[in-house]
């Protein structure tokens, strides 16, 4: 079976454009390309309550819950909107992402 190919990865500077956190950027922790989602820092933050363990103290955490991918786009390098991804080739032959908005490539 082949990987679903996404146009955004784990790093990359977002901003979500839908959902109860319109508005807010951050950068992706984590991508789960089966089920679509992503893991943005500072974004749909729930709580959970966690029982003591060996290594941490337990209580009440706040942590980043799953986000689907359609609800975020990749923020423009240049201007910091939104913006789609596309793909150039580069004259040596690389491959590389960029902006549709301004051109930039993405690093």
């Amino acid at each position: 079976m082949t990987q679903k190919k996404l146009k955004i990865k784990k790093g990359d500077e977002v901003i979500v454009i839908a959902g109860k956190d319109k508005g807010k950027k951050g950068a992706i922790l984590s991508v789960i390309r089966d089920t679509d989602r992503v893991v943005v820092s500072g974004v749909n933050l729930i709580k959970r309550h966690t029982k003591p363990g060996r290594d941490s103290a337990g209580g009440i955490i706040s942590k980043e819950a799953t986000i689907h991918i359609s609800n975020v786009a990749l923020v423009d390098p240049k201007e910091g909107k939104a913006t789609r991804v596309g793909y150039k080739e580069l004259a040596d032959g690389k491959k590389v992402r960029v902006a549709r908005r301004s051109g930039e490539t993405i690093a």
